[in-house]
């Protein structure tokens, strides 16, 4: 797994983070120095870090399609070319783990186009959701769901394993409070404090975003180019301070 480092905008301050995950970009998003009713000023921050890494799990999402004349001949279809795709990507090495039901429905369909709706037939569909734990056989994944039997790609999106992206979350962490530390610090220097400690520290959601995916044109195979999946964690900080 590699990182790429993020670009700098306004009011933003970078880290160089030791370690294989690369860099860090931090933001202060406000502070502000006030005097507390315990006796003493305090000064809040508020800080958001990012860490970028390489996706290390594809998560493909693909459906069989039937229609029939019945809802039991659509589903008995469906179910016949689900267990081709199914068979399939376990002949490719996929766990039965990995491919699980993500939605499943059988439909009356319409004829609207007289005065009144007309009964045509049924439609049974069935939603597959694929990890991959290898990246860089998602296109073999999709094209091998296609050829036999899904009718319709979903989506595939690149993103962490758990593992990874607690590993992510905790170094964003870690920089986030740094940045606060960092801000709260000169915040006091500008008015004349000094930091004493923390008072309070809290987080928010951590954040994780996708990086663009793009595909390659080729008419023989489905290949993507994946980019960098960000992780962001956002801290809230009110350090104790003292006159200088």
């Amino acid at each position: 797994m590699t990182s790429r480092p993020l670009l700098a905008v306004a009011l933003v301050v970078t880290l160089v983070t030791a370690g294989c995950l690369g860099s860090v970009q931090t933001q202060q998003e406000a502070g502000s120095a006030t005097d507390t009713d315990a006796g003493g000023p305090a000064i809040s921050v508020t800080a958001t870090a990012d860490v970028e890494a390489e996706p290390d799990l594809a998560v493909v999402r693909v459906a069989v399609e039937a229609t029939a004349d019945s809802a039991a001949a659509a589903r008995e279809q469906v179910a016949t070319d689900t267990d081709a795709v199914r068979t399939a990507l376990e002949n490719a090495s996929l766990s039965e783990e990995a491919v699980t039901t993500a939605g499943f429905t059988v439909q009356p369909q319409y004829d609207y186009s007289g005065d009144t709706p007309e009964l045509v037939g049924y439609r049974a569909t069935h939603a597959i959701r694929i990890e991959v734990a290898d990246v860089d056989r998602a296109g073999e994944i999709v094209d091998l769901a296609v050829e036999n039997g899904a009718t319709n790609v979903n989506g595939v999106q690149f993103t962490l394993a758990e593992d990874t992206r607690a590993e992510l979350r905790s170094e964003a962490l870690t920089d986030a409070m740094d940045a606060a530390r960092t801000d709260a610090e000169t915040i006091a220097s500008a008015a004349g404090l000094t930091v004493t400690g923390v008072q309070q520290a809290e987080t928010s959601r951590d954040r994780t975003t996708p990086g663009p995916v793009r595909e390659a044109a080729r008419s023989d195979r489905t290949t993507f180019s994946p980019g960098p999946v960000t992780v962001s964690a956002t801290v809230s900080v009110t350090y104790g301070a003292t006159a200088e």
